[in-house]
């Protein structure tokens, strides 16, 4: 098949664009907003965009809480979406009233930044501290005066990462099994089983042609 998609003329009983953009990190957004209380919410439209500086982005589909609380404090944290704390973050979804906090309408514990005033949850192996840097509106779709989605822009100023997941210097990222968002109500999981390693392609000298190494060299690029 073969449709356009700005009409969205698929013919499917759903939408597929986001069961092919997939996997998706999720980016569960901790915030404050003026009074002081925390909000967490899960976003798919999650990533990184830079390492030097360290950035994430994430998109909000309408003018949620997130949002305003960002808007108005300039920062935000981002914990790690993982396996075990699966139920947590679909609870956390939910479109509960303003100034709910999601940290106990999940069962969670808030802990505090240390750098941010935006709270990151506790039972998160890994969560990453962030000043606002933009927000962009996206064009707004076909037959619609106003941006559907606005692109927040953070850079990380400060990294947790538990321990326990900290091997020979290096990260352990597949047993902290995190989870990431495909199309539908579908999930997928990183495991450890899961993680596989290939070496860079080598250039050739004239830069006109590259080869494979035949195993990994144990050289991180």
């Amino acid at each position: 098949m073969h449709y356009d998609a700005r009409t969205r003329d698929h013919g499917l009983k759903h939408d597929p664009f986001k069961a092919l953009v997939a996997p998706r990190p999720i980016g569960w957004i901790g915030s404050i907003d003026a009074q002081g209380r925390a909000n967490l919410a899960p976003y798919s439209f999650f990533n990184a965009v830079s390492d030097r500086p360290p950035m994430v982005m994430f998109s909000s589909g309408g003018h949620k809480d997130s949002l305003r609380n960002i808007e108005a404090s300039g920062e935000f944290t981002c914990s790690l979406a993982t396996w075990t704390l699966r139920d947590a973050i679909n609870l956390s979804s939910a479109a509960v009233a303003h100034g709910v906090d999601e940290f106990r309408l999940a069962g969670l514990q808030a802990a505090a930044s240390s750098f941010v005033e935006a709270p990151r949850v506790a039972a998160a192996p890994a969560a990453l501290e962030c000043r606002l840097w933009k927000m962009l509106p996206l064009p707004a779709p076909a037959g619609r005066a106003e941006a559907a989605y606005t692109v927040v822009f953070g850079e990380v100023v400060g990294v947790y990462i538990d321990d326990a997941f900290i091997v020979d210097g290096m990260v352990h990222t597949g047993a902290m099994q995190p989870i990431a968002r495909m199309g539908y109500m579908e999930y997928s999981v990183v495991s450890p089983e899961s993680v596989f390693r290939l070496n860079r392609p080598l250039a050739t000298a004239d830069g006109l042609s590259a080869e494979l190494p035949a195993r990994w060299d144990g050289v991180y690029r």
